[in-house]
């Protein structure tokens, strides 16, 4: 069976599912409340669970899932599953903790909670920057460079234009429509996206014998430049400890105990403090419809493991010359990417395995993935900057002004966003994934830290806080900055690396950046004078009113 979308059937599936998300997307447009700030970045506080928990799956399942997790899994195995589970247990501790906290509070987004807490805009407009910034590193860019892996796979387009139409339609409707706009399109690319990983995922199990033969297979699925080597036989080689989640400690890719906190505190803010996630639970009509969205969520972020870890797997059994080359030139030439071709597992299993017309059903299933994350991302980061930091700039500025600037903005998101790709290429050996959960690991956990310390210990303090973020940040990005000087070397070559990078696995480094943003807090708020009581007091019964 002959590769790539080479048939008319397949661009005119593709073309319905287009013109059926911009039909959607129009119905969303033509809301009564659109107009209005609240209408436009909160859908008016009038969103129903379901289409809400279809739409926090599908903002955080993107096409750097498809391409990226399917990638590491046909890298390293199974491990990276426990990113997914973990979500599951901050869902919930979204539904039932943080969001009562955050619907009586009336808040647009997070940094403004964290604003009111503490009093004054220097933590708010600071942790707005931080936030953009991430969305800029591990998302936008992300997303966007994973649609084009997967675009240039299946036509042999240029990488950069193959992004160019996606974006431009992305943009156009969510600028256009806003929040509802997000959800509603997402609630439709969440069916489409479960329904064709599902078809693929069963096709796949069935080539291969089931889930008794991959075990098998996996462990044989081996290049021939690895026999040919006169470097190091191990290259190009499964992990013994493919098949673990829970990995040995001190010398593996992925260790157990690093891990476990790396998804659950460090992942504590995307999941309960980010704003894409979070706004929209914030859109729900009630309480109950945010958690029962919560609740369905994580129900769904249960599935990866089965519908895009594994096929990855497959991916790597079927085609191991392609997926598992280990020799740079080889590399270069099956996926242009000297530091591996791991990420192009799911686009070559559906361009190699599914027959014409399924190709261009799941040829729409990533494109639902770039542009469902795409459009959160976007709506999101328009609310953040407008609400937080604009207002602050211009604090006589009229809702016309603020909804104009808050769509200008998204133009200028992802003109950086796209200059930031070349970086992402080579990092972390090119497993796509594994670079998303180490920049977030680097950056994120120090948001975390203050925002616990903000809702459980009430000495904590605006300079504290403050000073705890900024040392914690400034740990983590010296890190990241390390980690871009001194990529890891190819297979067979020396490590040379200073040992903070060599030695110190991304996850353990999650946990120094926590313990440095916490002790600095605390050390700092306790030799400072504390909040008047009287002050946290009244701030307390403003967000319970």
């Amino acid at each position: 069976m002959d590769s790539g979308l080479n048939s008319w059937i397949d661009y005119t599936v593709i073309g319905v599912y287009f013109a059926f998300v911009i039909f959607v997307g129009l119905l969303s447009m033509c809301r009564k409340n659109r107009e209005s700030v609240k209408g436009y970045f909160l859908a008016g506080r009038t969103m129903h669970w379901l289409p809400i928990g279809a739409s926090l799956y599908a903002s955080n399942i993107g096409s750097e899932h498809f391409v990226g997790l399917a990638g590491s899994g046909a890298a390293s195995g199974i491990a990276v599953v426990s990113f997914e589970w973990g979500a599951v247990a901050l869902l919930i501790l979204l539904g039932w903790v943080f969001l009562p906290i955050y619907l009586t509070a009336q808040v647009f987004t997070i940094p403004e909670y964290l604003g009111r807490r503490f009093g004054g805009y220097r933590m708010r407009i600071y942790l707005s920057c931080v936030a953009l910034s991430l969305y800029v590193l591990t998302k936008v860019s992300v997303d966007v460079y994973a649609g084009g892996v997967f675009i240039q796979q299946a036509t042999g387009w240029n990488l950069y234009l193959s992004m160019i139409p996606l974006l431009i339609l992305t943009a156009v409707y969510t600028i256009a429509g806003g929040l509802a706009a997000v959800v509603f399109t997402d609630a439709l690319q969440t069916i489409i996206m479960m329904v064709g990983a599902v078809v693929l995922a069963a096709m796949a199990y069935i080539k291969i014998g089931g889930f008794e033969a991959l075990y098998y297979k996996y462990m044989e699925a081996v290049p021939e430049s690895t026999f040919n080597s006169t470097t190091n036989n191990t290259c190009g080689l499964p992990r013994h400890d493919a098949f673990h989640v829970f990995r040995e400690p001190l010398n593996s890719d992925l260790p157990w105990p690093g891990v476990m906190v790396r998804a659950t505190l460090a992942s504590l803010w995307y999941w309960c403090a980010d704003q894409v996630i979070v706004q929209r639970a914030l859109a729900a009509r009630n309480m109950a419809h945010a958690q029962a969205a919560t609740l369905l969520a994580g129900l769904l972020k249960l599935t990866p493991l089965f519908l895009i870890i594994m096929p990855g797997m497959v991916s790597r059994v079927l085609y191991p010359e392609e997926v598992a080359c280990n020799d740079p030139d080889k590399c270069m030439e099956v996926c242009n990417n000297p530091s591996g071709c791991s990420n192009i597992a799911y686009p070559l299993l559906i361009l190699k395995m599914a027959p014409t017309g399924m190709r261009g059903l799941l040829m729409a299933v990533m494109v639902a993935a770039l542009m469902s994350s795409l459009t959160s991302i976007f709506n999101s980061a328009g609310t953040v900057f407008t609400m937080d930091i604009w207002r602050k700039i211009r604090p006589q500025a009229g809702e016309k002004q603020l909804l104009l600037i808050g769509r200008l903005f998204v133009v200028v998101l992802v003109i950086i966003s796209v200059a930031w790709i070349p970086l992402i290429v080579g990092s972390q050996q090119g497993q796509l994934f594994i670079y998303i959960q180490a920049v977030t690991g680097y950056v994120a956990p120090p948001i975390c830290s203050i925002f616990l310390l903000a809702i459980f210990v009430p000495r904590i303090n605006e300079t504290g806080a403050f000073w705890g973020v900024l040392a914690g940040q400034a740990t983590g990005v010296t890190r990241l900055i390390l980690d871009f000087i001194y990529p890891a070397p190819g297979c067979g070559h020396e490590d040379t690396r200073p040992a903070v990078v060599a030695k110190v696995n991304f996850t353990y480094f999650s946990v120094v950046v926590l313990a440095v943003t916490a002790i600095v807090a605390l050390v700092v708020s306790f030799t400072k004078p504390a909040q008047p009581k009287e002050e946290w007091l009244k701030k307390k019964e403003r967000e319970t009113e």
